[in-house]
């Protein structure tokens, strides 16, 4: 009888020597983001699973991350999902330096404070959700330069100013939200040019922006009188106010006349004839 006994005890020593090897270094750059990222955020619920420096400097093992809401693609930080988790604080502009990041999920938080315009150094980030934050400022143009990016989610914030023209150029984008923010003036026609009866992307993409306009929103109702109708009205009823006044006084002096002339009538007939 045939006994396998060396490859098997080969085998077990193999696997005994692979657990006791020490994680694969990470990127720099992967480290750097991740620590800025965690000292950036307050994490009350303590959700942030093995957040912590020592993991930070080997946060993958190929395809596998040590981190709760990351995901590794060949010992890189490839995807980022930290979604409603009640984090608060900022978004560092160090996420930059996560180059490998394809997906970026911190949506349903509270978070706050401005999107830093160097999320432009994502230069393979195909899918950004920002929403139902508190982040405000303005959408910073900088991220035309992801030029990857296929959905660019930022609805339910407190995002203020134009969208930028330059959102427009990017031609893989195929998700864009940025409903109920306080955005202001006319939406980029590279963001709602039609394609055959459609526009690219819907109303509801920019719904509930008071100050925003354009196809394909409906045209804005008149919630009050326009600046013209207001100076129109002032004007129309000041020339009124001046008409009756003229007439008024025109009036009176008929008036008095008369009255001086029925006076004169009497006292010339009361005068005795010599």
């Amino acid at each position: 009888m045939v006994t396998h006994r060396p490859a098997a005890l080969v085998l077990v020593l193999v696997l005994a020597l692979s657990a006791r090897l020490p994680r694969s270094a990470s990127d720099p750059g992967d480290e750097l983001c991740l620590t800025r990222l965690s000292e950036s955020l307050q994490d009350p619920g303590r959700r942030l699973l093995n957040w912590t420096k020592s993991t930070f400097a080997a946060p993958c093992n190929g395809f596998t991350s040590y981190l709760g809401g990351a995901i590794c693609n060949n010992g890189r930080i490839y995807k980022l999902s930290l979604s409603n988790l009640d984090l608060r604080g900022a978004l560092p502009a160090n996420l930059a330096n996560c180059t490998s990041l394809q997906a970026l999920d911190l949506s349903a938080n509270a978070l706050t404070g401005p999107i830093p315009p160097d999320l432009q150094g994502l230069v393979n980030l195909a899918v950004l959700n920002l929403s139902s934050n508190r982040l405000s400022g303005q959408i910073p143009p900088q991220l035309a330069l992801c030029a990857y990016l296929n959905v660019i989610d930022l609805h339910n914030n407190l995002l203020s100013g134009p969208i930028p023209q330059q959102l427009g150029l990017l031609v893989r984008l195929s998700s864009f939200d940025v409903s109920n923010n306080r955005l202001e003036g006319q939406i980029p026609g590279s963001l709602s040019n039609r394609t055959g009866n459609l526009p690219r992307f819907n109303a509801s993409s920019f719904e509930g922006n008071k100050g925003l306009f354009g196809y394909p929103l409906a045209p804005m109702k008149n919630k009050g009188l326009s600046v013209l109708a207001i100076v129109g009205i002032g004007l129309g009823s000041g020339l009124a106010s001046l008409v009756l006044s003229f007439t008024g006084v025109c009036i009176w002096l008929r008036v008095t006349e008369r009255k001086m002339i029925m006076e004169e009538g009497k006292i010339s007939q009361s005068m005795p004839d010599y």
